[in-house]
């Protein structure tokens, strides 16, 4: 039977289901990243790319690497660190985000959305949010198990959620793991995933509740059918097509204007 994708141009522009198969998207800071840059957040990018946001506190960085050797391969990264963070500073951040380039961008912007909620919540309390955890872990998973999500627990202190089809997952490591992330996510075959996203220990939980509400989501992402994956296509559900119009691919250049408000989860 064919599926629709192999009728399509290449340049045809679609909405698609489920969203961790849907490919990375326009990469853009003003995608992913939430922060009111018109309002104390810095930004700098360099020629060859790399993008670099600072909270005014100067304790969160982000960074997009796109490392243009090596198609691709490019890498985000967050990092929050007790005290204001002032290159060349190499003491090791409290914890730590990185998604691969290939991540599917409206799942970065939602996860730095909830970053950009957390920082306001604690600058208007007496607790630091940023590193005081207050969600317990199966606030993030619960949800996936009431989308059909299988679970496994291993004798490793690792619990595995797999998506229906099989093709994405979440791994949370709760016990003795200080040497791998707590949270791991993916897209794609697991030996070979589209995407992979990590979460070290000590991260707030609410940052990886907000990855797996945008993995669940049921809005549709638009994709040119030449930037969805090829190996993973008949997994997805195509909801509309739209204009044909030329992919974007790269990244945009600063600064960045205010970026557009609200989740997509």
């Amino acid at each position: 039977m064919t599926h629709p994708l192999e009728n399509l141009d290449s340049a045809q522009t679609v909405q698609v289901l489920p969203r961790h198969l849907a490919g990375p998207g326009a990469l853009d800071p003003r995608t992913a990243w939430a922060f009111p840059f018109d309002e104390g957040w810095l930004f700098a990018q360099t020629d060859n790319g790399t993008a670099t946001a600072f909270s005014p506190c100067l304790r969160l960085q982000t960074t997009y690497d796109p490392q243009p050797d090596k198609p691709g391969k490019g890498t985000w990264t967050t990092t929050a660190h007790q005290a204001p963070f002032t290159p060349p500073d190499f003491t090791p951040p409290a914890w730590w985000i990185t998604f691969d380039a290939t991540t599917p961008v409206e799942l970065l912007h939602d996860v730095h959305t909830e970053l950009l909620d957390l920082y306001l919540e604690d600058r208007h309390s007496d607790q630091d949010r940023l590193f005081q955890e207050e969600m317990a872990p199966y606030e993030a998973y619960a949800p996936l198990l009431a989308c059909g999500w299988s679970h496994d627990v291993k004798t490793d202190g690792t619990q595995t959620f797999l998506t229906p089809d099989e093709l994405g997952g979440v791994r949370h490591q709760y016990a003795n793991g200080a040497d791998r992330p707590a949270w791991r996510a993916w897209g794609g075959f697991p030996s070979e995933p589209h995407w992979t996203a990590r979460f070290s220990f000590g991260t707030p939980t609410t940052l990886v509740a907000a990855l797996t509400a945008s993995l669940i989501s049921t809005e549709p992402l638009h994709r040119t059918v030449q930037d969805i994956p090829v190996l993973t296509r008949r997994a997805l559900y195509v909801t509309t097509t739209t204009a044909r119009q030329a992919p974007s691919n790269t990244l945009a250049a600063p600064p960045p204007p205010a970026p557009a408000s609200g989740r997509t989860r």
